[in-house]
């Protein structure tokens, strides 16, 4: 990020040491570093009450975590973050994010950071442990250097420019993850390789040969100004990859992979882009679906993008609890965001702290084969903690969700229409069964009757000091 992005604080932050470097310490886009960050927040409280709709939910891919599925590299990691000498030279001793007992929802997971009271650094915890071991196995997709020329250009890097290509690719990467290997798959360091995941890494190569190459994309995005060393913004990128599942012009062995999910971009009333609060229309999800594959199947696991810009020169404050309670969605794929002109993927939150990936870091293009499994990905995950405080985030910004299947696409209907009601006239986003009709859709009159989704008592989700007239005015802008 620029600006303050590669500052270290080291005083505020931790980080655990990954196989390609030891970092002496988290950094934070949070501003200036005289900033204090406290266990409690303001609007903490708002995101309490907005997490609380969606915790008695509990099904593979987004189920509150106390361990993590490979014990023996969680008790390796947490013995290597937890001895005196490596947590004094990665300052996990010092004040800062690590000291919050608070939970952390990372992509639809909760993770207990410790109930122990006697536990006087909470990120001694088996489940802050967990956290940082789901967090390193996501993918990290950087700026490259050194690969083919783009198209007719010269360009053989992306450094500078390429960051919401890259933190695009991240997400979709992640739901490649939980569509091919689930939620709970982690990283391992002592045993072979899947290969599912080593060809994942492989679509997202550096070449026109990657189905989702940034060769590829900024060919599908010509149409929406993408071009080689020009900056791009969220819903361009969400309509470049909706156009690059369409085209299908793509040559690649990994085509059991494209055509088994799809992609949809969630718009309003005037398709986005003349303002308006984006829809999500049930039919035409499911047309989407049936369409994809020429009516072979009457649903995909889908891709839900939606764009959004929440005000004008700054991100305004009522949407915040919103924005956080998406991260507790068990379809949750994160944010593409970051501060103004410079996007990360941004995938968990702790009170009022954004964790995210940086693609901000140039690397040597790595050719990464479908059956090479002894391929070196190291420089495809990080284990450095990098956070962002939520209401610094550029308004212009997009999320995404992964659905599996048609029930747990209705399951997502309910927790967003539920997330809509209780937004005070300021939703996110709506949800409706078809574009005739005049009011939401009825998945949310059966939300009572579900034993899995019990409702909490009423809550205000506009922030304190909001004017109370302004709960029902929208600031949705040109996109």
């Amino acid at each position: 990020m620029k600006g303050s992005s590669d500052r270290i604080v080291s005083s505020k932050h931790s980080s655990i040491d990954s196989p390609r470097t030891v970092a002496t310490s988290t950094s934070s886009e949070a501003g200036p570093s005289s900033r204090s960050i406290h266990k409690t927040s303001v609007w903490s409280g708002f995101l309490v009450s907005a997490f609380a709709i969606f915790n008695s939910y509990s099904e593979p891919r987004g189920n509150k975590v106390s361990s993590a599925k490979n014990l023996g590299w969680t008790t390796a990691l947490k013995r290597v973050v937890n001895s005196g000498s490596m947590r004094r030279i990665l300052g996990l001793n010092k004040p800062g994010i690590s000291s919050s007992r608070s939970d952390i929802w990372l992509l639809g997971t909760c993770y207990k950071v410790t109930d122990d009271d006697s536990i006087t650094d909470p990120s001694q915890s088996e489940g802050f442990a967990s956290f940082v071991e789901d967090f390193s196995s996501r993918v990290l997709i950087t700026y490259r250097k050194g690969f083919a020329p783009i198209g007719d250009s010269k360009y053989t890097s992306d450094g500078n420019w390429g960051c919401m290509l890259r933190s695009s690719q991240m997400l979709v990467a992640q739901a490649l993850l939980c569509h091919q290997l689930g939620r709970s798959w982690r990283k391992t360091v002592d045993q072979p390789m899947d290969q599912k995941y080593i060809k994942i890494l492989h679509m997202f190569g550096d070449s026109e040969l990657s189905a989702y190459s940034i060769h590829n994309l900024l060919e599908a995005g010509k149409n929406y100004g993408l071009s080689p060393g020009s900056w791009v913004g969220p819903y361009a990128m969400c309509r470049t990859w909706e156009t690059l599942y369409r085209s299908k012009k793509h040559d690649t062995p990994d085509e059991d992979l494209s055509s088994a999910i799809a992609i949809y971009v969630v718009s309003g009333d005037e398709d986005g882009e003349r303002g308006g609060a984006p829809v999500i229309c049930i039919d035409d999800i499911t047309t989407h679906c049936v369409e994809c594959l020429k009516g072979q199947v009457n649903w995909l696991p889908i891709i839900l993008l939606v764009p959004l810009v929440l005000g004008l020169d700054k991100l305004n404050t009522r949407y915040l609890p919103l924005l956080g309670a998406t991260f507790s969605f068990p379809q949750s794929l994160g944010i593409l965001g970051g501060s103004p002109g410079a996007s990360t993927y941004i995938i968990g939150l702790q009170d009022d702290n954004a964790f995210y990936l940086d693609p901000h870091e140039v690397q040597q293009a790595v050719d990464i084969t479908r059956d090479n499994l002894e391929v070196d990905t190291t420089s495809y995950h990080s284990n450095i903690l990098r956070h962002i405080r939520l209401d610094s985030l550029d308004p212009s910004l997009a999320i995404g969700f992964y659905c599996r299947d048609k029930s747990d696409f209705d399951d997502f209907c309910v927790r967003a229409s539920e997330l809509a009601n209780r937004s005070n006239g300021a939703p996110l986003f709506t949800v409706t069964q078809s574009r005739k009709s005049s009011y939401p859709s009825s998945h949310n009159d059966n939300i009572n009757n579900n034993a899995e989704f019990p409702l909490p008592g009423s809550y205000d989700m506009v922030p304190e000091g909001e004017p109370e007239g302004c709960a029902h005015e929208d600031d949705w802008q040109l996109l």
